[in-house]
């Protein structure tokens, strides 16, 4: 879902509605967890990128490849609210990176996650709930 509203333009509840129309059927727990995400990730979506274009050295966030950019966006909207281990939030985004990115997508999205990560280990009282 974050990948069709990045690259259509979509409103979230249109992306919604896409997504699961063409989607094979799941359980019920499945599609609100995923639901959650999306929700969660759109809803912070400037504050997360806000941290994606201040670690991402070299990188506009509109010139990274768009696999990339989303993996980065929904685990960063992850490490914002804390309810997953960071370790938990980064090992999770390098795999699908590994699935669905280039052949150097996992280190990249591994670098700027682990610095986003210790940036917020420094100061949780500013980033909680991401609410920025």
């Amino acid at each position: 879902m974050l990948f069709q509203a990045d690259l259509s333009g979509s409103q979230p509840e249109e992306c919604r509605k896409l997504f699961w129309n063409s989607s094979e059927q799941v359980r019920e727990e499945v599609r609100d967890y995923a639901d959650q995400l999306f929700d969660r990730c759109f809803g912070a979506r400037n504050r997360v990128d806000e941290l994606i274009r201040a670690h991402a050295r070299n990188w506009s966030i509109e010139r990274m490849a768009a696999v990339d950019r989303n993996i980065l966006r929904l685990a960063v909207a992850e490490l914002l609210v804390g309810e997953t281990p960071p370790t938990v939030v980064i090992d999770e985004a390098i795999e699908i990176a590994r699935k669905y990115g280039t052949e150097k997508s996992p280190e990249f999205v591994n670098g700027i996650l682990d610095s986003i990560r210790i940036e917020l280990e420094r100061s949780p009282d500013e980033h909680s709930n991401g609410s920025h």
